[in-house]
């Protein structure tokens, strides 16, 4: 049986099918500005001190390096945001939903469905899309939060200890971060909007003030300033790109968030607040710059101590700019935890991962979850880069390939699902994939530079999930098909059980399946005990490709000779398993059910390496290990616990 949720239609809809009134409209802008934005919202903290180190050092900081640079920031928001992703790639959506795996979902069956090559390299895409997905969701939290504590250099005559401190207080506040995810963002999430509005204000009134220094730093807006930096030096400019991406980093946080929020309540927080504060903030930061070249003490040794972002500060302001700088990073670090959590549960509903624990951590919003075992995982990972990059500039070595990785993965499937499914014209797909595909592939490819040091960590991470994805995925199916070929049918089982007069007992027994194979626990049960319950329910919960089940798609109830029923629903990649309110569910259906009478069965699978499947040895003791630490039947579908019969068995792979 998948571990598949029975929905509940009232709690779930589609943001593109309602009408919502102006203040609503303003309520989703304002928590979209706090949830969605909080990545690219940081990322002034250390984009254009990267760019600017980023440079090989025999290149000449002047103002047209500058200029050049902004340009590029510039028209990589424009770009990347505006035009790919707020104008093109919201638009697909799969019932409101968003994500790698909804934009997989959106491509027809003709060409997403079986165990075809055709379908092995689209699935095999969207794993990559969200291994990487995961290596950024390590690299998020590490960068933002490191880079805001590191503000406390610029305090005026800053104590010898601060250095040496930076590390151990990066990492208390990121175990606190992890250590809070149990409570959930329910109580406070709320007050996350109005201190990112805060944050925005605060990066438009410090950049405003700072342009006014140097005005003519404006010129930056005409990308003419591009195409200057890249005749002057056509390699440093290829090079520079691998941090000019890091101004565009959180962008896939737009589309895997707007099944929360909608398209126009993130489109308006966009344009209103946040692309007008960050430019103007990055403005600022130049013309802080600028000032510093033209007084002629930009020199190699003050250049590697330049901190953009905190030296528009004044000395008074630098330690409350550390307080909310910490603050909005880790609001940003909460939305890429959060974010993880949704990519990891599509990825248990749709046969990717082991069955993890769910914990819901809202009565109100379904999409609140909390995943002990990843957030765990995402401790200890963010714990690792942290000790391995203990700064802002070496963990930015390590940034970018993964969203650069992603964006090119996203284009790929987008263009494939706009030529099968919205039935683009052929040269429509060309022009605008290609168009992205080249903007992406030049992004990706300036960080691959970096592969080397610290590219890799991130490279490593995406592979591994990805490679542990594919394992679970085909043992899951070879381990199906060996059940399969065991189980007999269930109307043999029947007819066998009535040949036999098996004794009936009163209550009702529930045998989760997935087909018409006679489940395990079912035989098991009646070979061992020799008796049979009066009602008997055979449940099986399907996943479709849809994030939510549509309620004429959520129940069936088949009537079975002699007091069986088979109980089947479906339910979409993004809810979660109930048994009990699922047969809830089914007496509006006919069904007679008492669920104080009612026993539930399962199994457990004992997975040995020591089978003739095609799968090699070491990928056979993963998938063992994975299997170990997968979740009982009781957690994955909420079962009474003290109502649960499992039966245990070996199976050879």
């Amino acid at each position: 049986m998948q571990d598949n949720a029975a929905p509940t239609s009232e709690s779930h809809h589609s943001h593109s099918a309602i009408r919502w009134t102006p203040k609503q409209t303003a309520a989703l802008s304002l928590a979209a500005i706090g949830i969605v934005f909080g990545d690219i919202g940081t990322s002034p903290l250390y984009a254009l001190k990267a760019c600017i180190e980023h440079r090989s050092h025999s290149t000449p900081i002047d103002e047209g390096f500058i200029l050049g640079i902004l340009s590029m920031m510039t028209w990589a928001l424009l770009i990347t945001v505006n035009l790919k992703y707020l104008l093109m790639i919201l638009r697909a959506t799969n019932h409101g939903e968003g994500g790698i795996f909804s934009l997989l979902s959106l491509i027809p069956r003709s060409l997403n469905k079986g165990r075809g090559l055709r379908t092995r390299t689209l699935v095999l895409l969207a794993m990559l899309g969200a291994g990487l997905l995961f290596g950024d969701g390590l690299i998020t939290p590490s960068i933002s939060v490191l880079s805001a504590v590191e503000g406390l250099k610029e305090l005026p005559n800053p104590p010898a200890w601060i250095g040496v401190a930076i590390v151990p207080i990066t990492l208390a506040i990121l175990t606190g971060l992890f250590a809070v995810q149990q409570f959930g963002t329910g109580s406070i999430g709320k007050f996350f909007g109005p201190i990112m509005i805060a944050w925005f204000l605060l990066l438009a009134v410090m950049g405003l003030h700072q342009i006014q220094t140097n005005p003519q730093i404006i010129k930056a807006l005409n990308p003419i300033y591009v195409w200057y930096f890249i005749q002057s030096d056509p390699f440093q400019a290829f090079t520079v790109l691998g941090s000019v991406v890091l101004v565009v980093t959180g962008a896939e946080a737009l589309y895997a968030d707007v099944g929360h929020f909608g398209k126009f309540p993130i489109q308006l927080a966009w344009y209103a607040i946040v692309l007008p504060s960050l430019l103007l903030n990055y403005f600022g930061q130049g013309a802080y710059v600028l000032e510093f070249i033209r007084q002629g003490a930009l020199d190699e040794e003050s250049l590697h101590a330049l901190r953009p972002f905190f030296g528009m500060a004044p000395d008074w302001g630098i330690v409350p700019l550390v307080i909310i700088a910490t603050i909005a990073a880790i609001i940003a670090s909460q939305a890429m935890i959060s974010g993880v959590f949704s990519i990891a549960r599509q990825a248990v509903r749709l046969g990717y991962l082991p069955r993890l624990r769910v914990v819901h951590t809202s009565s109100d919003t379904e999409g609140q979850i909390y995943l002990p075992a990843i957030n765990l995982i995402m401790l200890i990972g963010c714990v690792m880069t942290v000790i391995l990059f203990p700064s802002s500039e070496k963990l930015g070595s390590a940034y970018g390939i993964a969203v650069t990785g992603d964006m090119i993965i996203t284009t790929l499937l987008f263009s494939i699902m706009a030529r099968r499914r919205w039935r683009w014209h052929r040269w429509q797909v060309v022009v605008v994939g290609s168009f992205f595909l080249v903007i992406d592939g030049l992004f990706f490819g300036a960080n691959l530079l970096k592969a080397l040091t610290g590219g890799w960590f991130t490279l490593t991470i995406a592979l591994g999930a990805t490679l542990i994805m594919l394992t679970w995925q085909q043992g899951s199916y070879l381990l199906g098909k060996k059940f399969a070929e065991t189980a007999s049918n269930i109307h043999e089982f029947l007819a066998a059980l009535w040949v036999k007069e098996v004794p009936r007992v009163p209550g009702t027994a529930v045998f989760l399946t997935t087909n018409n194979s006679t489940p395990f626990s079912l035989s098991s049960f009646v070979e061992h005990s020799h008796v049979l319950h009066q009602q008997v329910l055979l449940v099986s919960v399907t996943s479709i490709n849809l994030p939510i089940a549509p309620p004429q798609r959520q129940i069936r109830l088949t009537w079975m000779p002699d007091g069986f029923y088979k109980v089947s629903a479906q339910c979409g990649f993004m809810e979660s398993p109930d048994i009990p309110k699922l047969l809830e569910k089914a007496r509006e259906h006919g069904l007679v059910w008492d669920p104080e009478s009612t026993t539930y069965f399962a199994r457990r699978v004992v997975v040995l390496t020591t089978g003739n499947s095609p799968m090699a040895l070491w990928r056979k003791r993963l998938f063992a290990s994975l299997s170990t630490v997968a979740t009982d039947s009781v957690r994955t579908f909420n079962l009474p616990p003290s109502r649960v019969v499992e039966f245990g068995v070996q199976m050879e792979l």
